[in-house]
């Protein structure tokens, strides 16, 4: 075996990967800096359809509908802390920072088109009918 094989034994004096402070410290930087961004992107789409079909929601705006909205917006961050078991295994499975980079942004993505996509039909379909 040469020294660049993958297969060649760690010094066991040296970590394999980030420790978990480590893990869980990178992890925190990169999620909580787009929480912001998801949270105003979704709201943008809830502003939106009240906007675009004002007349039709105007009845529902009560402080009881926004007591709602309050719980929706905490479920919705609650989802959000689902990358968080997902990008800790992205840091040990990724032993290319770049990889992991690119991965945690795919992530988001993903992450980020599921919960308008959610919140869409749940608008559309749930709530937009029986105001």
């Amino acid at each position: 075996m040469n020294a660049f094989s993958p297969l060649t034994p760690h010094d066991p004096g040296t970590p394999a990967g980030p420790s978990l402070r480590e893990g869980i410290s990178s992890a925190v930087r990169f999620w909580e800096l787009r929480r912001l961004v998801y949270n105003i992107v979704l709201t943008l789409l809830v502003i939106g359809w009240v906007v675009f079909t004002w007349p039709h929601f105007f009845p529902a705006l009560s402080f009881f509908t926004f007591v709602i909205m309050l719980k929706l917006a905490a479920i919705a961050n609650l989802c959000y802390c689902a990358a968080y078991p997902v990008d800790m295994a992205l840091q040990l499975l990724s032993l290319i920072p770049e990889c992991l980079r690119r991965s945690r942004t795919l992530l988001w993505w993903a992450g980020m088109i599921f919960a308008l996509v959610l919140a869409y039909y749940w608008i559309g379909d749930e709530i937009y009918p029986y105001v």
